[in-house]
């Protein structure tokens, strides 16, 4: 059933159908977001993005309950790493400062290659686990559009309205948003719902500059609070 809802945002309130609209979960995998992985053991702060797990999943339960379709975008390079480009890669070299590939073991005893695919490192931390009817989307590059299926499965779903949440802000969610923007999404990006580890302890982090940016050139932003007043609103008589 079509329901307009409209959602306190800025630069002005954002209008969306449920029934055309999903939430996408950008890269809040073990190897981002949580203590022993990938960020954690390169000494990036991960509290902000540890800190955003609560209001995603609040984010989570509301819209699907209000039927909004879910989809979790997980980075990770498969076996051979053959997907992170040729040696002279831009993307391989960035990556490689990180010990991508490598074998670590956790305090657990849990052992994985990180950012490879299908292990500990690429797992959707616990709290934020897909359910039964969730999509997933694996990429190897900061935007969930370069080379994947995402657009694919929106057009097929009908989706035309984007909730963003994930880490980082200033990195994979500010690519996809602007590759959403330049395929005519409408996208609103939950400021709580997202961190950014990069100059987080500046006079003015990344995370704010981005979420300028974002709001006067490339969507919107809003926050859960304003996103579950939206889903929760009475049906016009």
């Amino acid at each position: 059933m079509s329901r307009t809802l409209t959602l306190d945002a800025a630069p002005a309130a954002f209008s969306f159908d449920p029934a055309t609209s999903a939430v996408l979960v950008i890269d809040m995998q073990n190897d981002f977001a949580s203590a022993g992985g990938m960020c954690d053991r390169a000494g990036i702060a991960i509290a902000g993005i540890q800190a955003a797990v609560p209001n995603i999943a609040r984010t989570l339960s509301a819209a699907r309950g209000a039927g909004l379709k879910i989809i979790y975008v997980k980075m990770g390079f498969r076996a051979d790493l053959a997907d992170m480009g040729p040696p002279d890669s831009p993307n391989r070299l960035r990556h490689s400062r990180f010990n991508v590939g490598q074998t670590v073991r956790n305090a657990e005893g849990r052992e994985w290659r990180l950012l490879v695919r299908d292990g500990w490192g690429t797992d959707i931390v616990d709290a934020l686990e897909p359910r039964p009817g969730d999509l997933t989307v694996w990429k190897n590059r900061y935007s969930a559009f370069y080379q994947t299926d995402l657009e694919a499965r929106l057009k097929d779903a009908g989706i035309k309205h984007l909730i963003v949440t994930g880490c980082t802000t200033s990195v994979c969610v500010d690519s996809t948003v602007r590759d959403a923007f330049y395929r005519d999404y409408h996208c609103v990006l939950l400021a709580d719902c997202m961190a950014e580890p990069i100059a987080h302890d500046a006079a003015r982090s990344n995370h704010e500059a981005t979420l300028r940016t974002m709001q006067l050139l490339f969507g919107w932003t809003s926050a859960s609070e304003q996103f579950l007043a939206a889903l929760s609103a009475p049906a016009p008589a």
